[in-house]
This record gives structure tokens, C-alpha cells and sequence, in this order.
């Protein structure tokens, strides 16, 4: 209290040196003769000099007559006769010249009456002033030793309620501002009285202080109308204070702070409840406030939830987490039960996130209470909940600024395992869906929650010992995200991540993520899968953007060869992702899952849905994606529960033999020709049927490996046959390449050459061509075909189809066998036959124009021989052929 003395000495330095300078020459022609001495008496105990207590309550006296005349006038103001601050100020002094430790006169009383009275007349008091005037006057009376009430102290007992009454009035008359109080005002008042309730070591002095606001509240709750209550920000901190003295083992305190409380919530109703509930809340909360303490504390939790506004209720977590942290083991206690009871419900409107994080983070080491302990994680939890991307971002802030390790704060935030799971799936959702450009642009940096502090948030959680078995729980998810982020940032493609990040924090991220993984892997115990990536160089290989899915394939592989109990999930998780269709790492969940299914325990759960899925992500055109299905195609047929799934894959497998890639469609074929060992009939019969009709377009290819292959995986197929499964239409089609077979045993390559005499031997085997076998094993293609033909006969004009068919094979060896062949059925063919093959002969014309000089001259011999036939003919009996051979002769000649 020096200070304030000190202070006032200052003032009244000032006071004496401006006094004469200010002075007016009123007219006192309207004033009768006591008001005109109460005037002199004010002028002349404005002079400088000592005052004893009675010329001090004469000069209070004078004052207070002096503001009834101005009152009264219509248009009266104090500054007409004397300056109001100037009287104000000489008031201030008698106060201050009262003894603080004893109460033997009237003169605080008179003092703030007569501030009463001044208050009353215009001009009206700055605001500075008006707490000057209250600091004083409270400092005055609070300060005064305890008076108990007594037969031999009588007096002044009463005359300390005299004091107390008028140090009321003022305060209400202070208050007000245009017949209204002003919220503004009071908040100054209450801002002076707080540090006497929460500073003091008196209980007397709190409970004068408890009392003097609330008797101030109680006069507020009379008005309707409130100046500026919407900038009476101090609601939350009193709701706060309030409450906790509410269970102060002082039943006065307690009893005060109830009152208070109670009064505090009249006004809130009456401010923000509509009309037509007003009545009714009123009379519940009065009764509630007749009842037990239980029944305020249930009023408090509503109006937390329903009165007070989000930066308010922040106020009161605040007010309870300091009262925790600095106060007395009561206030530790009431302040642990208060918020227990406001924080039944979730808070999600609640302002100061990160102010209320931030008193955790620096002074949770203070809190030795289990209970406190206990309420304060509570408050972490509630606020992680529902505010996480906030809390998140104000441990990092606090981390990077105070240096301190965060460790602690983390294993709080994830000391619930509901907790845990929330901000696990938050964090994932933000590093699988991070923001888009345009509306990065939009948001506001300093509560945004990055990629970056995502992915470190994530790595933090990671590291809390306590949480292992949830980490087993994420660990797919986590996984694949985290995954997923290092593949977005390292690989040259465009992606939503890249362009959202600068270049330095996109490495940053990257670094973060690969960490995060690590330790994923790690605290799952995987610790000889990181041996075997380590060993290999698979990070090194990861973070390289010419080597990213080089070190993908090694990190799926790493979890195959090492049995990784997670495959399953992480499988599910890569097909689930893959089913949006705008996924942007599709092309990483495919190398991936191409080594994957490689584990035995994911190839037995792959079902229809799975492949369908994988599936729609097949592009012919884009030769990576073509390249990868090849090999998860033949990943497929090597488990018996994927190859009941393998025809759906075929179509788009048996696409990429008709690739612009060469390349591509070699590797396809090879690719066929390994899954065919490895079929079976009974199980992929659909699939080999289609395969076979796919190479009957590649059987003339000018690639020797390319035809070879062909062939041999037509030899394979055939092996799988047998006669009782030789159904149409696959017998129409080992009918119908006879010829081809038979022809390319003229294939300038001598592996095709032996490959199509094994064909043409199984074919025997499976049509029951006994005669035949023999010939196809040791003859040559004029004998195999002439004894084709003498068997066969009935087949001859399906022969000739398959024959010309072959004139545009691009080798001339086999188009000569085919023209000598052609003329052979021709030359054998009934009457009846030669008149169904007027196509086929002018397609045979042509081939005299072949550029192969073997198959144009022996072309030409040919139609010499059928003219030759057509003229031993019995002309009696021409027919058609007779009339199409002259035809012939004529274009010819």
C-alpha cells in the first residue's frame, strides 16, 4: 500500500501548484445563505495547510450541499463555482490521510458519500479518475484490522457497516453512465478489488472483497440495459474464481463466493437468454441457489455449456489450471472438482487453445497431485479432441521455442486410447488428403497444420512407449500413408503435395516421413525388416527419385521374406486406397503390391473384389502399369486361391499382346508361356481357350522369338488337352490351323520347324490319327499333306481356305508348299466342289505376281495343269469350273 501513498503525495504536489489557475468567478446570486457559506468553506479549506477531522467533514459537508444545488439546476455543473476534479482530488487526500490500521472517524464515510454526491453533477469523472478514487478507497477500508462485533466495540462495529455501505454507494454510483452501468467501468472496479480475494493471506480481507463485488453484481442484476457488456471480458475469470471459492473450507468465503456466483449468472440470463425463458431459468436458479452446494455446481455446468461464450469458458479452465499449479492444497482440490464437473461434456467452443496448452506444457511438472495430475490430462484429452490440429501445432511452436523435450506432453495427449486413435486418424487424414493449393492460399498459416507438422506429430506418437499395442492397430494405415507421402514428394510426377510445398520443407517432410516409418517398424518390432532395408540400402534407394521404386519394391519385399505380421492389413489398406479412383500414388501401391502377393497369407485372402479392383487400374498405354500387371498376373497363378481369380485379369493381360510396344509384347508372351506351365485345365480351361484364339494372330510374326514362343506355347496348350475335353470350339480350331502347323514345318527357323512337328504328333494323338502320327514325326510337308489330303478328303475345301489363307504368309518357302498344295486339292476336287471355289481361285491368280520367283513360276505351272484337266473334260457336260478357267486363261493371255 506505500505505493499508492506515494503516489497520492505526487498528486497533491500537482494539485497545489494548478489550484489558483482554475478558478471561476461564479455568480452565487441564486444561492441562499448556507449554500453561499458552504461555497466560502470550500474555498477556503482549499487552501494548502493541515485539516482536522472536523473541518475535514465541515469541507465534505459544503461539498455535498454545494453538489445538491448544481443538481437541481437545469442545466448545473460543478465547474461553474469549483473545479470537480480539483474537489475530487482534495477527497482523495482526506482518504488517503485516514490511519490504516484503525477506524475512529466518520470521514472514510463522509469521503465516498460525498464522492456519491459529486458523481451526481456534471461534468462527469474521467475514468481515470473514478479508479483512482476506488483504488484509494478500497486500499482504505479493505486494509482496516478485523472488527469482530462486541458489547465494548459497539460503535465501531457499526461504524465499519456505515463505511462498508458508503464504500458500496460509490461504487454503484461510479458504475453508472447515462442511468445505465457501464460493463466497462465495473470491469475496472473488479480489477482492483481481485487481488485483495486472491492475493491476501487475510481471510478477512478476501471475504470484504468477495463481498464488495458481489453486493456491486447484485446492484447490476436490478438494470435491464448494460453499457458495453460485450466488452466485459472479465465473465470466464470470475465464473472461474467464483466457483473455485464456492468449496473453500471457509464457510464465509464459500458462502460469499455462491452469492457472487449466483449473481453473475442473473446477469448472464438476463443478457442472453430470450425473453420468454428469462422468468423460468430466474426462479430454477434461485432455488438452486437456496439448495445445497451439488445442486450450484450442476448450474454451473449448464451455464458453462449454455451462457458463456468460447473465449469465457477458456477463462475458467484457465482460472481452475492456475489454481491447480500455484494454489493451496484447497484451492488444488476445489479447482480439480470445479472443472471435473464443467468438463462432463466435450468442449469444442473453446477459445485459448493454445494459451491453456501452453500453461500445461510449462507447468504440468508443478502439479504433484494425483487428482490435479489427473484433471489437468483430462483437460489435454478433451482439448486434443476437439481441438487437435490447434494443440498440435502450440507443442511444436512451444518445442522450437523453449527447446524443451515434448515427450511428456505427448504420452499425456496419448494416455487415452480414444485420444490416441482420434489424433492418429486426424493426422492420417491430413497427410493422405493434405490441402490443396488454392485453398492453402486461403488458410491461415499460423493455425494451419502443414504436412510437415503432421508427419512430425505422427513421429512423436510413435515414440511414446505407452501406446505400442494401438501402434499395432494404425500400423497399416500408417504405414501406407507414410509411404504414400515419401512417394508424392520424391517421384517427378505432379501431385497435390508437391505443388502445395515449398522445396525446403517438402525435403524436410521427406526426411520426417522416412523417420516416422522407421520408427513405425521399429516400436512394431521390426526390427530385422529395417536390417534387411538397411542392409540393402532400401532408404537410400527410397528417397532417390531415380530409384524410388527400386526402394518401394525392396520395403514390400522386406516384409514378405521376412513374414511381416501386419501383410494382411497392409494389403487391405493398399486395395482400400485404391479404390479411389483419383489416388495419386496408385503407381507405388502396385509395385508394391506386386511383391506383396508374393506372401502366401495375402494371396489367400485375395478375393474377387480385391482383383477387380487392381484391375481397373490397368492401362495398356501407360507401359509402366502394363508392365507391373504382367508380373502380378503371374503372381496370380502360382497360388491356388488367386488363380480362381485369374480370368479376370486375362482380358487385360491378353491386351498387351497387342501392344504398339514391342517390348511389352514379348515380355507378355514369355510371361503366358510361364503362368501355362502352371496351369491346369479343370481350373483355367476359359483362359487357355482364349489364350489359344490369341495366338492364332501371332503364329506369322517375322520375329523368329516372338513366333517361336507362339508356337511353343501352343504346343503347351495342346498338352493339356485331351480328347474327351477337344469340345468345340477348340476342335474347330485345332482343325483349322492343320495347315499353318503343317506349312511352317517350312519355317525358315529350325526350333519353329521342330516345335510344329511336336504339335502336329499331339494332334494326331488327340484325334485318334494313328495312320498319321507316324508321318508327322518322320515325312516331309509334301507327304504329311498328301496323306492329310487322302484321309481327309471330305475336309479338302477347308484345306483350300487354310491354304490361301497362307499365300500372304511373309516367308517363301511356306508360300510355295501353300501353292503346291492348292493345286493338289483343286486338282482332286468333284464337280460339285469346283463350283464353291471361284473366291478362292481368283485369290490364287495373285500369287503369279508373287515376288518370290519359285512361287509365281510354280503358280503359273499349276494353272496349266487345271487347264489341262478342264480340257480331257467331256464338253458335253461343261461346268462352272470349265467356264472360271477359261476366264483365267483369257486375263492371262
Amino acid at each position: 500500500m506505500n505505493l499508492h501513498s506515494e503516489e497520492r503525495n505526487l498528486n497533491r504536489v500537482t494539485f497545489r501548484s494548478s489550484m489558483y489557475d482554475v478558478l471561476l468567478e461564479p455568480s452565487l446570486s441564486g444561492l441562499c445563505q448556507s449554500e453561499k457559506e458552504a461555497y466560502q468553506l470550500i474555498l477556503d479549506f482549499m487552501e494548502p495547510g493541515q485539516m482536522s477531522q472536523l473541518d475535514k467533514l465541515s469541507f465534505l459537508n459544503a461539498v455535498s450541499t454545494l453538489s445538491s444545488v448544481v443538481r437541481d439546476q437545469a442545466n448545473g455543473n460543478m465547474n461553474k463555482y469549483y473545479p470537480k476534479t480539483l474537489l475530487a482530488k482534495k477527497i482523495e487526500t482526506f482518504i488517503l490521510e485516514e490511519p490504516p490500521e484503525i477506524l475512529d472517524s466518520s470521514v472514510r464515510q463522509q469521503a465516498m458519500l460525498c464522492i456519491v454526491a459529486l458523481s451526481q453533477v456534471k461534468p462527469p469523472f474521467h475514468l481515470c479518475q473514478k479508479l483512482d478514487l476506488v483504488n484509494v478507497s478500497i486500499a482504505s477500508t479493505f486494509s482496516l484490522p478485523l472488527i469482530m462485533p462486541s458489547l465494548d466495540r459497539k460503535e465501531s462495529a457499526s461504524l465499519y457497516l456505515q463505511t462498508i455501505q458508503a464504500l458500496d454507494d460509490m461504487l454503484q454510483a461510479l458504475v453508472m453512465e447515462d442511468m445505465s452501468p457501464n460493463m466497462v467501468i465495473l470491469q475496472s472496479f473488479v480489477e482492483i478489488i481481485l487481488p485483495w480475494l486472491m492475493l491476501s493471506d487475510k481471510v478477512y480481507e478476501q471475504i470484504r472483497a468477495l463481498g464488495t463485488i458481489s453486493r456491486l453484481l447484485r446492484f447490476i442484476c436490478n438494470f435491464s440495459e448494460l453499457s458495453n457488456m460485450a466488452s466485459f471480458s472479465i465473465t470466464g475469470k470470475l465464473v472461474g474464481t467464483f466457483s473455485i471459492l464456492c468449496l473453500n473450507p471457509s464457510q464465509d468465503i464459500s458462502i460469499g463466493a455462491l452469492e457472487a456466483l449466483n449473481y453473475l449468472f442473473i446477469i448472464l440470463v438476463l443478457q442472453r437468454s430470450s425473453r420468454q425463458k428469462t422468468e423460468a431459468i430466474l426462479k430454477n436458479l434461485q432455488k438452486q441457489f437456496r439448495g445445497n452446494l451439488t445442486a450450484n455446481m450442476q448450474s454451473l455446468t449448464l451455464f458453462f455449456r449454455k451462457y458463456l461464450t468460447p473465449v469465457e469458458r477458456a477463462d475458467v479452465i484457465l482460472v481452475a489450471l492456475e489454481s491447480m499449479i500455484n494454489g493451496s492444497p484447497n484451492d488444488i482440490s476445489a479447482a480439480s472438482k470445479m472443472l471435473k464437473m464443467v468438463l462432463k461434456h466435450s468442449v469444442k467452443e473453446v477459445a485459448k487453445v493454445s494459451e491453456i496448452i501452453k500453461l500445461i506444457y510449462y507447468h504440468i511438472d508443478r502439479a504433484t497431485e494425483k487428482a490435479a495430475q489427473n484433471t489437468i490430462k483430462k483437460v489435454f484429452q478433451l482439448l486434443v479432441q476437439s481441438h487437435t490440429e490447434e494443440v498440435i501445432l502450440t507443442l511444436f511452436k512451444v518445442k522450437d521455442q523453449s527447446q524443451r523435450e515434448t515427450h511428456k506432453s505427448w504420452e499425456i495427449l496419448a494416455s487415452f486410447p480414444k485420444s490416441y486413435q482420434a489424433i492418429m486418424e486426424y493426422l492420417l487424414q491430413k497427410i493422405i488428403s493434405p490441402q490443396a493449393p488454392e485453398d492453402q492460399e486461403e488458410a491461415d498459416h499460423e493455425t494451419e497444420l502443414s504436412t510437415l507438422i503432421a508427419t512430425r506429430a505422427i513421429h512423436e506418437l510413435l515414440l511414446v512407449p505407452s501406446q505400442q499395442f494401438e501402434v499395432q492397430t494404425f500400423f497399416a494405415s500408417l504405414f501406407v500413408a507414410l509411404l504414400f507421402q515419401i512417394s508424392s514428394l520424391v517421384t517427378k510426377g505432379s501431385t497435390v503435395a508437391q505443388e502445395a510445398l515449398p522445396e525446403t520443407e517438402s525435403v524436410d517432410v521427406v526426411s520426417s516421413s522416412v523417420e516416422a516409418l522407421k520408427t513405425l517398424m521399429r516400436s512394431s518390432g521390426y526390427i530385422n525388416h529395417m536390417s534387411y532395408i538397411q542392409t540393402l540400402g532400401g532408404w537410400e534407394l527410397l528417397v532417390s527419385p531415380e530409384s524410388h521404386y527400386e526402394g518401394v519394391t525392396l520395403l514390400a519385399r522386406s516384409l514378405v521374406i521376412k513374414n511381416c505380421w501386419h501383410n494382411r492389413p497392409v494389403f487391405s489398406f493398399f486395395i482400400k486406397t485404391l479404390q479411389n479412383p483419383s489416388c495419386t500414388n496408385y503407381l507405388t501401391a502396385l509395385v508394391f503390391l506386386t511383391e506383396l502377393l508374393n506372401c502366401p497369407d495375402v494371396a489367400s485372402v485375395v478375393d474377387e473384389v480385391a482383383t477387380k479392383i487392381l484391375a481397373n487400374w490397368f492401362n495398356c498405354d501407360e507401359l509402366v502399369t502394363a508392365h507391373l500387371f504382367l508380373k502380378i498376373t503371374e503372381v496370380f497363378a502360382k497360388h491356388k486361391n488367386t488363380m480362381k481369380h485369374l480370368n479376370i485379369l486375362q482380358p487385360f493381360v491378353l491386351s498387351c499382346c497387342y501392344s504398339s510396344s514391342s517390348d511389352l509384347v514379348m515380355e507378355t508372351f514369355l510371361l503366358l508361356q510361364r503362368i501355362l506351365k502352371d496351369l491346369t485345365w479343370y481350373q483355367s480351361s476359359s483362359f487357355i481357350i482364349k489364350l489359344t484364339f490369341t495366338l492364332v494372330h501371332f503364329f506369322e510374326e517375322e520375329s523368329e522369338q516372338l513366333r517361336l514362343t507362339t508356337f511353343e506355347m501352343y504346343e503347351n496348350v495342346l498338352a493339356k488337352v485331351s480328347r474327351m475335353t477337344l469340345v468345340f470350339p477348340l476342335r474347330h480350331q485345332v482343325l483349322s490351323l492343320l495347315m499353318l502347323l503343317v506349312f511352317h514345318l517350312k519355317d525358315v527357323n529350325a526350333a519353329v520347324v521342330e516345335v510344329c512337328r511336336l504339335i502336329l504328333c499331339r494332334i494326331a494323338v488327340i484325334l485318334h490319327w494313328s495312320k498319321l502320327k507316324a508321318v508327322f514325326a518322320k515325312n516331309d510337308v509334301f507327304t504329311i499333306l498328301s496323306a492329310l489330303l487322302k484321309q481327309e478328303r471330305s475336309r479338302a475345301l477347308w484345306f483350300l481356305k487354310q491354304t490361301v489363307a497362307l499365300f500372304k504368309s511373309p516367308q517363301g518357302p511356306i508360300r510355295q508348299v501353300a501353292v503346291w498344295f492348292a493345286g493338289q486339292i483343286i486338282w482332286n476336287l468333284h464337280k460339285a466342289e469346283e463350283e464353291e471355289i471361284e473366291e478362292e481361285l481368283a485369290v490364287f491368280r495373285y500369287m503369279q505376281r508373287d515376288p518370290d520367283p519359285i512361287v509365281s513360276c510354280l503358280t503359273v505351272q499349276t494353272f496349266y495343269i487345271l487347264e489341262a484337266k478342264a480340257k480331257i473334260m467331256p464338253a458335253e457336260t461343261p461346268s462352272s469350273y470349265l467356264l472360271c478357267m477359261r476366264r483365267i486363261k483369257r486375263r492371262y493371255c
